[in-house]
């Protein structure tokens, strides 16, 4: 099996895990009403326009999935039955699909996954409000299951729940303070980058790893290893988006355009390697173009020409799969070998090489 089938059969799988949890439809009967009933009455259908239709009409247009498929691997590679812990596997998976939801405001984008984001389908308040409760409503599996886990171990998870939550917003503050070009936002070299997709995407990546890891009775040490493997994959994961931005037509279309992160004024790995190394006045016009966050399909073009002519496309590929094999090596040793290790393995590589 391949991990385009393996990741393909876990989409209805995981899909209808978020579903136990966050129905299609509310009604007196769903879990959240048990957990949690209304002092005074249900208002099933006020919940349902601005909560359940706007996160189900975004869950349904995609998405590989890939977090939650990560964190059963994982499961799987620690010696436990994945299915015993599916129902937290959908904790990072629905977080961030509430952070693409809060991105596309604040980064005023005009489509996801070849539609109109959500803010432009349903308005700015109900988009931000359905996104910001796609923050806490993957909890709900933890409170319906708290009497079955260990206190000591709940601890650990809401401690790493609460710490990589802030973890992202420090990512999404400093790419919003980059591409805004704020005058004290500091210098943006790759360590700096790197450093924002470690918070920004590698979060709930790794978020999935220790919390499948923490699930499953392992170690402090191989958790923490577990969690920068997973980090690793979701960095790689964010160049390889990076360039996809700027090369593949299958995935710009569903992003709108090809060269949308230009448009943003985007500080990406492939943009600081291509100032670090361009000529001088090439490395103004280049800054000229980020600035205008034109949506000039000719300047964007000419922007990539200056980015591949300087090498810096195949840099940042070579920079992600770097990344991925080092992160590997710490944990190679420490699985015992199976099936489910040379999937984890071959699952990296997957991200990292994805054409879409």
């Amino acid at each position: 099996m391949t991990i385009e089938e393996f990741l393909g059969k876990q989409v209805d799988l995981i899909d209808r895990a978020i579903q136990k949890y966050i129905p299609k439809e509310f009604d007196e009967e769903a879990i959240v009403f048990k957990l949690g009933p209304p002092k005074y009455r249900y208002n099933t259908d006020a919940l349902n326009k601005a909560i359940a239709e706007p996160i189900w009409e975004f869950l349904e247009r995609g998405g590989k999935r890939w977090r939650p498929s990560l964190f059963l691997l994982i499961c799987e590679a620690l010696g436990r039955n994945p299915k015993e812990y599916l129902e937290y596997a959908i904790i990072p998976e629905i977080i961030h699909n509430g952070t693409l939801m809060i991105d596309d405001i604040e980064d005023q984008s005009k489509h996801r996954r070849g539609k109109p984001c959500t803010y432009k389908v349903f308005g700015l308040d109900i988009a931000i409000n359905a996104g910001n409760a796609m923050y806490y409503l993957p909890l709900l599996p933890l409170i319906a299951n708290r009497k079955r886990i260990p206190a000591a171990t709940l601890n650990m998870i809401y401690e790493v729940y609460v710490q990589e939550m802030i973890n992202l917003s420090f990512g999404q503050a400093m790419d919003i303070a980059w591409h805004k070009n704020l005058p004290t936002a500091g210098r943006v070299d790759e360590a700096a980058y790197l450093q924002m997709c470690a918070y920004k995407t590698g979060t709930l990546a790794r978020m999935s790893a220790k919390l499948a890891a923490i699930l499953c009775g392992a170690s402090d040490e191989l958790t923490h290893k577990l969690g920068n493997f997973a980090e690793a994959i979701g960095v790689a994961f964010q160049i390889q988006d990076d360039i996809l931005d700027l090369t593949e037509n299958q995935f710009t279309e569903k992003k709108g355009a090809r060269g949308m992160d230009i448009t943003e004024g985007k500080r990406t790995l492939i943009v600081i390697h291509t100032l670090a190394k361009a000529t001088p006045n090439i490395r103004i016009r280049l800054e000229e173009i980020l600035k205008m966050h034109t949506e000039n399909q000719n300047l964007r073009d000419e922007a990539i020409s200056i980015m591949k002519k300087c090498g810096s496309i195949d840099y940042a590929a070579n920079r992600a799969r770097e990344i991925v094999n080092t992160s590997w090596c710490e944990i190679d040793l420490e699985l015992a070998e199976s099936s489910a290790k040379e999937r984890l393995r071959a699952f990296a590589k997957y991200l990292v090489e994805r054409k879409l």
